[in-house]
């Protein structure tokens, strides 16, 4: 039976400096993705209320998400992974934002057995429902938590925003040819386990 993939989709399977584009038109700003320190975008942004950022993301959003360009290497990283697993795909994005993002996942060729969008950064509750074997994720708190909730690797793309101690189990790379290399090699080893 093939193992089942989670995957997150903001940051991860798309670029993480996606908003910051946006973020400097809409507030005359030339941020780059190594000024985004923390996961909240509106530290990087002090002089903006932060009831302002969002009122602006809501309206922005979609047009975000449909701009989006995807992370390097993604496409072809899931492409392969496609003959070997299954890829659910679980995001933060709210539900009203689904045909836009299934869309996207046409548009980019990224095939997928299912796209949840939970509208919420806690992913517990789906990880546990879709029975996932290994999560891809770009924020911190979310690594951590499905690990240690399911004892389960997650794979952690290493952004400025993302610095914190990790614990075993969560693995930091820098690419999706590095997180290629490491879901073959954790694959290969289950296989062995097996036999």
């Amino acid at each position: 039976m093939k193992k089942r993939l989670g995957i997150d989709i903001d940051g991860t399977v798309t670029c993480p400096s996606s908003l910051i584009p946006h973020i400097n038109r809409a507030f005359n700003r030339s941020l780059t993705l190594e000024d985004i320190k923390e996961y909240d975008l509106t530290k990087a942004l002090p002089d903006i209320h932060p009831s302002r950022f969002s009122e602006w993301f809501q309206e922005t959003e979609a047009d975000i998400y449909r701009s989006s360009p995807i992370h390097n290497d993604a496409d072809e990283v899931l492409t392969n992974w496609k003959k070997e697993f299954e890829l659910f795909f679980i995001s933060a994005r709210g539900g009203q934002h689904l045909e836009l993002t299934k869309k996207w996942f046409d548009e980019q060729e990224i095939d997928y057995d299912h796209i949840e969008l939970i509208g919420s950064h806690n992913k517990l509750d789906a990880v546990d429902q879709h029975n996932i074997d290994l999560f891809l994720e770009d924020k911190h708190d979310n690594a951590v938590m499905i690990h240690e909730a399911f004892s389960i690797p997650v794979i952690l793309f290493d952004t400025p925003y993302n610095q914190d101690p990790i614990p075993d189990g969560v693995i930091r790379v820098r690419s999706w040819a590095e997180a290629h290399q490491w879901v073959m090699q954790w694959e290969k080893a289950l296989k062995k386990s097996l036999r």
